[in-house]
């Protein structure tokens, strides 16, 4: 493979970018407000995210919710009204458009639902074209390198035909492989398989998957819930907002109105392994989703000893119980591993439950049926 560890992977001593970026990709605060014939329309409203080296990340929501203009930040063919964009040691909201240009070029791929392919270029020479545009690799090399491209895409026996010679599925083939041409440490797709078939929109996203494995990060624009459900992770955004995922999946009879609401709400927390985030007999005033790791739910018996009632994982949450009644912790909660949870306070919690009579007969099921599993472990 011709892939190589580019300096946007690279951190300083500090475990920090230039710009005091924890992250590869940092957006802070982002706003984006476009100007229409019917006045202004928020397109994104103060929008935070981060992304991590060799994450697959899937942006999904309706059409009209910004995700497309969410990526399109992060390549700079948008800029935003106010915010924030980092991208490893780049501040690409402050780059003009001829430092934008070469930026992007070498740093980002871009793959289209459209593929835009330039017609009357072959295939070879189509992949070549950005490493022309940027003076990326040796001249004399160019065609050697994208041949290796178009064999890894599986698409080196038709180099020398036009785009209009081969299917669609194997014109997104081919330009994957040119969004690979000047070797980015990152990748953008915009809906890479809406024009493709089941089975073709597969063997892409298998493609997708195999260069996350080596070391590239995908942020990928998706109506397709089950390819979705691939990634690493989902970004939900919904009106210009976000919406934290693990709340989605949890509570999935929210609206989406009621979901941004509760995200707002939401707080993360980390623990390390052994800490305890709930006391037994003490109070308890969140509500706790797992995002990361596992804990332990430890029951003190009447002899002074410990006893594991129950692990949970990511996608369960904890707290429940004393949130509804108000009672003391029935049992103390401790971090196995490294943990990451995000947290709703009582007037969060109650606002939801409140809300969505759905949501709230899930939790007291949830509840009752954790309480049961206390009683037995007597």
């Amino acid at each position: 493979m011709f892939w190589k560890r580019n300096k946007l992977n690279l951190k300083s001593n500090d475990n920090l970018y230039e710009h005091g970026n924890e992250h590869l990709i940092e957006i802070r605060g982002v706003t984006k407000t476009f100007q229409t014939a019917a006045g202004a329309f928020p397109a994104l409203k103060n929008v935070d995210l981060r992304v991590d080296h060799s994450e697959f990340v899937a942006v999904i929501g309706k059409s009209g919710s910004g995700k497309s203009t969410l990526i399109n930040m992060i390549a700079g063919i948008d800029r935003p009204t106010a915010g924030q964009v980092y991208v490893g040691d780049t501040a690409v909201h402050k780059l003009n458009e001829g430092q934008m240009a070469v930026w992007r070029g070498k740093n980002l791929g871009i793959v289209f639902q459209f593929f835009q392919l330039l017609p009357t270029l072959t295939l070879v020479e189509n992949v070549m074209l950005p490493m022309d545009f940027c003076n990326v690799h040796k001249s004399n090399e160019r065609e050697k390198i994208a041949m290796h491209l178009l064999d890894q895409m599986e698409m080196a026996d038709h180099a020398h035909k036009l785009p209009s010679g081969i299917s669609g599925g194997q014109q997104q083939r081919v330009a994957i492989a040119r969004a690979l041409a000047n070797d980015p440490p990152i990748l953008i797709a915009d809906e890479p398989t809406g024009n493709l078939d089941s089975r073709t929109a597969d063997s892409v996203f298998e493609l997708f998957e195999a260069l996350v494995k080596q070391g590239k990060t995908i942020l990928m624009v998706t109506h397709d819930r089950d390819l979705a459900k691939r990634v690493t992770r989902s970004v939900i955004i919904a009106d210009g907002e976000i919406i934290e995922e693990s709340l989605a999946r949890v509570f999935a009879a929210l609206s989406s109105a009621q979901l941004i609401a509760a995200t707002h709400k939401a707080d993360p927390e980390r623990y390390a392994p052994g800490a305890i985030i709930i006391e037994q007999g003490k109070p308890n005033d969140h509500l706790h989703v797992i995002l990361k790791g596992a804990i332990e739910v430890v029951k003190r018996q009447a002899d002074g000893s410990d006893l594991v009632v129950a692990t949970m994982r990511p996608g369960q949450y904890f707290g429940e119980i004393e949130m509804l009644s108000g009672a003391p912790s029935i049992a103390t909660i401790r971090a196995v591993d490294d943990v990451e949870t995000v947290m709703l306070d009582q007037v969060a919690f109650q606002k939801m439950i409140g809300e969505s009579q759905t949501t709230r007969a899930e939790i007291d099921r949830i509840a009752q049926q954790r309480l049961a599993e206390n009683r037995g472990a007597r």
